[in-house]
């Protein structure tokens, strides 16, 4: 593409090169400039992608980066997207988009209101594994949806993570860290959810890290580390889900859909590819299935890609605001069910966001019309 969609990028921690390497694929998107609250680390990031470091306020003047990507902690996502809006730009936010409903709310507000787009991870469901999955269950290969399951058990961060002690604080723990590639991936597949029913606790007062940046530190835990709940989604489908920091070993799958005709083995949806499995009446066992769509590898970034095609486009994007902030309702919607011992109806709902088609080719998100790259 003979003129790349300038990004800047605030935040320059541990996913940050993820993001660069994914971006590099894609020939619509160029990094204009870098920012972090430590100059040296934006330096640093800098040099070792061929762009620059600058301060933020001068980031966000520059008016030839159209969006920003925002790396920033989950506690200032809020604070910073509306920053970036604020300087009329479009926003692409690591996940969660707010740490509370209120915060992302007012997001997808004052985005709609200066006619932004914002745009939230996760975007590894536009991988080959899960669109593999959305090409099943759209084919029918196991019918109708009825029920299924989503797990995600262990026992917390503090063993192997640099800085572990924000997923404990307030913003973190299994339901805001993890949830959203789980709830993302569900919603990709079965569209969005009517209701949630959940209990939640805090089963520890404190962790002890053992990684080699902090070992020995205790931290302290202001958020509830096991999440256990049923979805109840428009389509019919019912989902139990448990998302989990306290559980030492377990033996489930990820996720399994069971549908009226057969079940699906979906893959870890915290990454692009990973094993495809479905069973029907008559097969002996689960059948592996092949890749119907590219993009296997970790691709973090394409939907910052799809972002920028849609933006010259005009169609919309797939990690679309809406349904970032109805991933964020559902998440939020845990602690408030157990809390009240109710069952507790969404008030935002989204699109189910359209699939990936077929035959692409690396570097590019859509067939016909415009194509980056």
């Amino acid at each position: 593409m003979s003129n790349p969609i300038q990004v800047g990028i605030i935040g320059c921690g541990k996913i940050s090169q993820a993001y660069f390497n994914g971006i590099g694929i894609f020939g619509n998107l160029q990094v204009a400039a870098v920012a972090d609250l430590n100059p040296e680390v934006a330096r640093a990031k800098a040099a070792e992608n061929n762009t620059r470091a600058v301060a933020l306020d001068e980031l966000l003047a520059d008016p030839a980066i159209e969006i920003v990507l925002n790396l920033t902690v989950p506690r200032a996502h809020a604070e910073v997207d509306l920053r970036i809006l604020d300087a009329g730009k479009h926003v692409y936010s690591e996940k969660p988009l707010a740490t509370t409903l209120e915060e992302g709310t007012r997001v997808i507000a004052a985005a709609r209101d200066k006619g932004l787009r914002v745009g939230c991870a996760p975007d590894t469901f536009l991988g080959a594994g899960l669109q593999t999955c959305r090409k099943l269950v759209d084919d029918g290969w196991i019918g109708r949806p009825v029920a299924g399951t989503a797990f995600m058990l262990s026992h917390g961060p503090e063993s192997w993570h640099p800085n572990p002690g924000f997923y404990y604080q307030t913003g973190g723990g299994p339901l805001l860290d993890m949830g959203p590639y789980y709830l993302t991936a569900l919603i990709h597949l079965l569209g969005p959810v009517h209701s949630v029913m959940a209990m939640t606790r805090r089963t520890f007062p404190e962790r002890l890290a053992t990684c080699q940046e902090h070992f020995g530190e205790r931290l302290p835990v202001e958020v509830n580390t096991h999440a256990a709940g049923t979805l109840a989604f428009h389509s019919g489908a019912i989902i139990t889900l448990v998302m989990s920091f306290d559980v030492w070993k377990h033996q489930h799958s990820r996720i399994e859909l069971y549908g009226t005709e057969g079940s699906l083995a979906v893959p870890d949806p915290n990454t692009f590819g990973g094993e495809v499995q479905v069973f029907r009446p008559g097969y002996a066992d689960w059948a592996a299935m092949g890749y119907s769509h590219i993009y296997h590898e970790n691709t973090r970034g394409i939907g910052v890609a799809d972002l920028a095609d849609a933006l010259r486009a005009d169609r919309p994007h797939r990690c679309h605001g809406d349904l970032a902030l109805h991933v964020l309702e559902i998440m939020t919607a845990f602690d408030e069910s157990s809390a009240a011992g109710r069952q507790v109806t969404m008030k935002t709902t989204c699109a189910q966001p359209a699939p990936l088609p077929l035959g692409l080719i690396k570097g590019r998100i859509e067939r016909d019309g415009h194509q980056p790259g």
